[in-house]
């Protein structure tokens, strides 16, 4: 039965109905196809289970051509009451009309013989275990050798309290022994039977009993004296016996002895010697649980066709923890499981932070799960490395901390750039400087530090920086703006130098076009290698000062972009990356400064998209998410860009007397080959001059007839308080006559004081500079 009716509800067919999964809508039947993929071409039965009575799926019409009618119902399923069902009614044939006097053919062929299917049935294990094959063997030798040497060392310390304790207990065993020969002797199990058949009043029961147990004590106590007196005599060549035997094989005896006489007296229902490793509570995975909780987490579904999550690698041991490819299923992607990171942590029954998604090159919709045994990032990654003070290579990775497996990361600082970031407290001071002091300890290094927090944490750095300021706010050492304006300029213009000069060096010297090694620690050349680091760069972008603002935004842009490949590398650190600038043009290159640094560190973030910013666009989608990182890892974050993995690093710890050492050794080094420069070696910088006439004609406004020299003064140090913060009205009037601009009468404000008119500043400016004109 069908109808016409277009508004006719979607109906299903009948349960058990081989299209019970499609239902088609009347409306428009060409929308949907039936699912006849499981019916066989020469099978004239439907493919489900029960009688079905009614015409086969297809029948030939009049003109031989084949239609498809309305499908096989079982048939103890009626016909719901009121429901209409939907067309099944097609313009074109799917399938050729099968023969229904045709034998059917099985679809799966079956096994031919019995041999086949046993070697067939089961899944096959591997040869060689996993934790044996190449790429595993390494950290499975490592743990072993690394535990044995734990219980070895742990048992070693207390084997004197180990001898008292097992002498002590063998005693206690030697008495329980005799006390259990003592039992065997009197048949005290006996007992009970004759005090049963005493209580029964049975004489001849009793009477006979009792001749048993005295003869079995008879028997009883004849072997005891035999054992006595052979044990006695043992006793008496027992010197003797030490005497003639090895020592070796003496200890041996007797040990055996004192720990068989020790296992009779343990105390019950707990070991004797306590464990040297206390084992943790883990989820040792199998193939159900991992099924159990991607299903929980809705990311298959075992009883629907396809859905089914499946395994792309056996399950295995990967340092502490377990590993395995999980292929989800058609439809589903990386991004799905990382959305259900939570749900999949709940269905395995551990922490969240044990659970690691990675992103198989091979197929979206196959990732790798890891599960470590406990919280990974709990454990500290250790000191660093540094403290060894010997002389790094700045042309060889830096140490930086260990990933979740506990592998060592390392980052090369060579052509990059480095963005730390986190919110306050989580470690990124002490990460960047972890490796400013692998930096430290290179004596070819020039290295200079600016910290506009204004924080301890960098100031011993002054033992070897060329240039450092730290804070905003001018000292008796300058102005810490302007020192950074004066440090990133020559840095520029030595940029600039050092592409002009590699350009003009022979192919055999600097074959690639670009800073070497040997060039770079030949200090004829001067082009050494040079890190500029900056911590909490976000103030040097909103310094109270838009001219200095928009200067400083220009040549760090310049340099991110640019230095790297000249041997000028960059590592910054924020916690606010993002909502900085004074100006819409500093807040936006601002951003272009953040977004070009090539390796990024996050620590822990407020959200998500607080996290892309540090990591880049695109990292949630990734699965990497420093919001998720609990507020108890300190110097815990996600490293991107360094290498085709993205880690969680636990970065190796160097406090501040630490720091000082190392820094103090690399002083001793720079000192010992002559590299020690700027700052650290006494020089003076020497600052820029400002163009006063060019600074004045800035702050006339529009339609200005002039100002007065105390206005004039007021507002050179309100806009460069850099320069002019102690300038009076009478220092800027002597300046300004000496370059041509006479006081005269200035009506300004309703008043007329002494100042310099706007045409006469235009008019020197203009001499000054004829370029300037028009």
């Amino acid at each position: 039965m069908t109808t016409d009716d277009p508004r006719a509800p979607l109906v299903p067919a009948d349960p058990g109905s081989p299209t019970d999964r499609l239902p088609v809508p009347v409306d428009r039947p060409d929308r949907w196809l039936p699912d006849l993929t499981s019916y066989h071409a020469t099978s004239p039965t439907p493919p489900h289970d029960g009688a079905t009575t009614g015409p086969p799926d297809t029948d030939a019409t009049s003109d031989g051509g084949p239609q498809l009618v309305e499908p096989y119902r079982p048939a103890a399923s009626p016909e719901p009451t009121g429901s209409v069902r939907f067309t099944s009614s097609y313009d074109i044939p799917l399938d050729a009309v099968p023969d229904p006097t045709a034998r059917p053919v099985p679809v799966d062929i079956a096994d031919t013989t019995a041999t086949d299917r046993r070697w067939s049935d089961g899944e096959r294990q591997p040869i060689i275990p996993s934790g044996l094959r190449r790429g595993s063997l390494a950290p499975t030798v490592r743990h072993t050798v690394g535990h044995l040497t734990h219980v070895a060392a742990f048992h070693a310390v207390r084997l004197p309290w180990y001898t008292l304790l097992t002498t002590w207990t063998a005693a206690v065993g030697a008495a329980r022994l005799l006390d259990r020969q003592r039992r065997w002797w009197w048949c005290t199990e006996a007992a009970v039977l004759l005090h049963t058949t005493a209580e029964a009043a049975d004489p001849a029961s009793w009477l006979k009993l009792h001749r048993e147990v005295r003869a079995t004590r008879l028997r009883r106590g004849l072997t005891l004296a035999v054992e006595f007196f052979a044990f006695g005599w043992g006793l008496l060549w027992l010197p003797a016996v030490v005497d003639v035997l090895p020592w070796l094989v003496t200890l041996l005896l007797g040990g055996t002895a004192l720990v068989v006489l020790a296992r009779f007296g343990r105390p019950a229902g707990r070991p004797l010697l306590p464990s040297a490793v206390v084992t943790p509570r883990y989820r040792r995975l199998t193939a159900d649980v991992v099924l159990r909780a991607y299903y929980a987490a809705r990311l298959g579904a075992p009883d629907k066709p396809g859905q089914q999550i499946e395994f792309g690698s056996p399950m295995a041991r990967d340092g502490e923890g377990s590993r395995v490819l999980i292929d989800l299923p058609y439809g589903k992607g990386f991004g799905d499981a990382v959305r259900a990171r939570d749900a999949i942590a709940s269905g395995l029954d551990v922490a969240t932070a044990q659970v690691f998604l990675t992103r198989d090159p091979t197929s979206h919709r196959r990732h790798g799960l890891w599960v470590a045994d406990r919280d990974p990032l709990a454990v500290p990654a250790g000191l660093t490395p540094l403290l060894a003070r010997t002389p790094t290579d700045i042309w060889t990775p830096a140490p930086f901390g260990v990933d979740e497996r506990g592998s060592a990361v390392t980052i090369d600082l060579m052509f990059t750039s480095i963005l730390v970031g986190a919110q306050p407290r989580q470690g990124k001071t002490f990460a960047l400087r972890a490796l400013a002091l692998y930096a430290a300890l290179d004596p070819y290094v020039t290295i200079s530090v600016f910290d506009g927090g204004g924080k301890p944490d960098w100031r011993r750095f002054a033992l070897l920086a060329d240039r450092c300021s730290f804070g905003l706010a001018p000292t008796r050492d300058g102005d810490p703006v302007e020192t950074l304006i004066d440090t990133l300029r020559a840095i520029k213009e030595d940029v600039r130098q050092r592409y002009v000069r590699l350009s003009d060096l022979p192919s055999d010297v600097c074959p690639e076009g670009k800073l070497t090694r040997a060039i770079a620690r030949n200090l004829d050349y001067g082009m050494p290698v040079h890190l500029l680091l900056l911590d909490e760069f976000q103030e040097y972008f909103n310094t109270g000062n838009p001219a200095a603002d928009q200067e400083i935004a220009d040549l760090l842009v310049y340099l991110v972009r640019v230095a790297p490949a000249a041997g000028v590398l960059l590592g910054d650190a924020t916690q606010r990356p993002s909502g900085i600038g004074s100006g819409g043009d500093v807040a936006r290159k601002f951003t272009d400064f953040r977004d070009n640094h090539l390796v990024r560190f996050a620590l822990r973030t407020g959200s998500w998209q607080v996290s892309d910013l540090v990591l880049g666009a695109g990292a949630y989608s990734e699965g990497l998410d420093s919001s998720t990182l609990l507020p108890q890892y300190k110097g815990v974050g996600i490293l991107r860009g360094a290498s085709e993995a993205n880690p969680t690093v636990r970065t190796f710890l160097a406090d501040a007397q630490d720091a000082e050492k190392i820094l103090t050794a690399g002083r001793a080094l720079r000192e010992r080959l002559g590299t020690l420069s700027g700052h650290a070696a006494g020089q003076t910088t020497v600052r820029t001059p400002r163009n006063v006439l060019a600074d004045v004609a800035t702050l006339l406004a529009p339609g200005e007839s002039g100002l007065h020299w105390a206005d004039l003064a007021a507002r050179l140090a309100t806009r460069f308080p850099e320069h002019y913060t102690d300038i009076t009205a009478d220092a800027i009037s002597a300046q300004l006559r000496d370059l041509g601009v006479p006081s005269a009468n200035v009506r300004a404000g309703g008043l007329v004081r002494r100042g310099a008119r706007a045409t006469d500043i235009t008019a020197a400016v203009r001499r000054a500079d004829p370029a300037s004109d028009g």
